[in-house]
């Protein structure tokens, strides 16, 4: 909710209930690519033979790579609060709160992305959003907690606009 006492507070740019989506079907070469960014070539994600013998019987995505699928949204969400917003301010992303990974995400899988804006505090100039990653069974198999923040340019160049 926005801590103001108006529905919509005026100024800023997103409200809650503001939501966009995003679906991505996980590759091999996705999980790869991320292994070799990060060094993270845990056999859970790069050895299949291995694998194979475990609980889930086949390879999985890292976590990680579900992460990066919560930042695509943000900058959607990101994207469409630009055309609204001024000069002065610069959206970022402050982190992703209780962050669970609830089933595993498997080659092939197809996960959405949800992400729901469900407060706006104007004073902090911040928004917070329910973040849902689905797979093509409509299993919940990620939620979070995204944070943006909207910071105030202080260069000479925005306070002269």
């Amino acid at each position: 909710m926005h801590t103001s006492n108006e529905p919509d507070a005026p100024g800023f740019y997103l409200s809650v209930g503001d939501t966009c989506s995003f679906a991505k079907t996980i590759s091999e070469a996705d999980v790869y690519l991320l292994a070799g960014v990060t060094g993270d070539f845990s056999p859970n994600h790069v050895n299949a033979e291995f694998m194979a013998t475990s609980a889930y019987g086949q390879r999985v995505a890292h976590g990680a790579l579900l992460v990066g699928l919560m930042s695509t949204t943000s900058t959607m969400m990101v994207a469409r609060s630009r055309s609204l917003q001024g000069p002065r301010e610069t959206p970022v992303a402050l982190g992703y709160d209780r962050i669970r990974f609830l089933r595993p995400v498997f080659f092939g899988d197809t996960i959405t992305v949800v992400y729901t804006v469900s407060a706006v505090d104007d004073v902090k100039r911040r928004t917070t959003a329910d973040i849902r990653l689905t797979n093509q069974r409509d299993e919940l198999v990620c939620a979070a907690v995204g944070i943006l923040k909207w910071v105030t340019d202080t260069t000479e160049q925005a306070r002269s606009l």
